[in-house]
């Protein structure tokens, strides 16, 4: 069947959005199945992900979000991925509300669509309270949460933090960040037996209180370009190791996000941009 879609990217985490509001006939089955092939760089569209726009049926929720991640696993949640999907439904008239409660696996979200006219060119996301209970993350071993905890990773030891926007993350602080640090110990921490669902991974320099480096290896996908519900996460951590305060400038390979805990209510919020690349279609079995 023929399947129209749009690439689009959050600071260079990129997606591949099938709206399934405009074209209703195109079954989820068909996009779990094919989600290996469209994200493939070499011999489909290439992504990091797959983010599907669906109706809500529920109550003071205008949409649904669901994301699938290059294996054909569905995620929970995605930050760069809901800001390309606050800008996409409200840029193809989905809605006309610039401020939207959101259904996600993670839970309700609210976005903020900020920008001019029919267009948005930013997005504040209520990423919702940062959870640190190790069944939420979920990760196992003593009570309490997982500050600076020491893992073995093949030999080496890490001081791990571990944070929960919705899906799993474990944060380690170094003094220099680099491709090859990320890249040996990314691979191997995202599936420690300490998480038995897996775990996102980021690896953080302190440049100040108030910005922060990341570089990320994303459970399922691999090394990406930036991870919104990780700087969430890396946030959180940091204000936690006594490192920053609670609002910071993150900055991830494809750019930089916004990002501010806050102290009242405990919700984490994003602020980042989001980019229509092109729209096209592709046949699928």
């Amino acid at each position: 069947m023929n399947v129209p879609f749009a690439k689009m990217h959050g600071i260079g985490n990129d997606f591949i959005l099938i709206d399934r509001i405009a074209h209703p006939e195109i079954p989820v089955d068909v996009i779990e199945r094919n989600a290996p092939f469209l994200c493939d760089r070499h011999f489909g569209i290439g992504s990091d992900g797959i983010l599907v726009v669906e109706p809500s049926s529920r109550d003071g929720i205008d949409l649904v979000y669901r994301m699938y991640n290059p294996d054909g696993s569905e995620a929970e949640m995605c930050g760069n991925g809901i800001r390309c999907f606050g800008k996409w439904v409200y840029e193809n008239g989905h809605t006309t509300k610039r401020t939207i409660t959101v259904e996600t696996k993670a839970g309700d979200l609210v976005l903020e669509l900020n920008g001019d006219g029919s267009t948005v060119d930013s997005v504040r996301v209520d990423m919702g309270p940062a959870r640190l209970s190790r069944p939420d993350i979920p990760m196992t071993g003593p009570d309490g949460p997982a500050v600076s905890e020491t893992l073995d990773v093949n030999g080496t030891n890490i001081a791990v933090t571990a944070v929960s926007m919705g899906n799993p993350h474990a944060v380690y602080f170094v003094d220099t960040v680099t491709d090859t640090s990320i890249n040996a110990i990314g691979p191997e921490l995202e599936k420690h037996v300490r998480f038995p669902r897996k775990t996102n991974v980021h690896e953080v320099q302190v440049l100040s209180p108030e910005h922060l480096h990341m570089l990320t290896w994303e459970r399922g996908a691999g090394r990406t370009l930036a991870c919104g519900t990780g700087a969430c996460s890396v946030a959180v951590a940091a204000h936690l190791n006594g490192l920053s305060g609670r609002s910071v400038n993150i900055t991830l390979a494809g750019g930089d996000l916004q990002i501010l805990w806050d102290d009242a209510s405990n919700h984490v919020f994003m602020t980042g941009p989001a980019t229509l690349v092109y729209t096209g279609s592709i046949e699928l079995n």
